[in-house]
């Protein structure tokens, strides 16, 4: 028929769009299985009560202090504070004593707070300085926000900042914060071996699971001793 011109799709770029269409058709299948086995391990991970570094949470917009205590500053030039994932993995449920209150000021590195673990007790110090104008009153009664939401519903103080840039120039941000928390992780197994072998005859039984995996919250089973010693030679020593 004039004007009318008949192109096989072979003959031109059909094969190659053929073989893109065959090679998502493969990858995705295998990206959905990759995927759900991740999500599945961690899952298991966490019904085992195993501590790995892909358990921690480390959102990548937060500035990581080394005494695991971390900031974020608003939009509206407020800033939040609270305690990091990591600390909360290995400590367990706390709750908060001696807070500070509304209109205060605090000096970086100023104590700010005490966590309580049945009895036993962490230093909390300010990761910048500011004015307090906001204390989050909903750890009060539900104190387990910290440990379920610690970067959201888990927050600790609202602050006004006094030198935000110098305060935080030193603190960990995104990929490195992600790195920073796998390399704390290793180095709290290293305290927590020569901490155990000062005060526990057995201490496998305490922090490790079967197989020799670190259990989830290795600091709630273990006496007041182990935690001043965390206190002196792994919170206050930056490593």
């Amino acid at each position: 028929m004039d004007g009318f011109t008949y192109n096989n799709i072979f003959d031109t770029k059909g094969l190659e769009y053929l073989a893109i269409i065959a090679f998502f058709a493969i990858l995705i299948p295998f990206w959905f299985i990759l995927n759900k086995q991740s999500k599945l391990t961690k899952q298991m991970q966490k019904t085992l009560g195993i501590l790995t570094a892909g358990a921690i949470r480390i959102p990548q917009g937060l500035f990581f202090s080394s005494n695991h205590t971390w900031a974020h500053l608003e939009k509206t030039g407020i800033a939040k504070v609270g305690l990091d994932d990591l600390l909360l993995h290995l400590t367990g449920e706390v709750k908060l004593n001696h807070l500070r209150q509304p209109g205060e000021t605090i000096n970086k590195g100023d104590l700010i707070a005490e966590i309580d673990h049945h009895g036993k007790h962490l230093k909390v110090v300010a990761p910048i300085a500011g004015e307090i104008i906001g204390v989050n009153s909903s750890l009060i009664n539900s104190p387990e926000l910290m440990n379920e939401d610690p970067y959201n519903m888990g927050w600790i103080y609202k602050m006004r900042p006094f030198n935000w840039v110098a305060d935080t120039n030193t603190y960990y941000l995104a990929a490195e914060a992600t790195n920073w928390s796998e390399k704390e992780l290793e180095r709290f197994k290293d305290f927590l071996a020569a901490s155990m072998a000062k005060y526990s005859p057995d201490p496998a039984k305490v922090i490790l699971q079967d197989g020799g995996e670190l259990r989830d919250q290795p600091l709630s089973g273990l006496p007041e001793i182990v935690w001043q010693d965390f206190q002196h030679n792994f919170l206050n020593n930056k490593g």
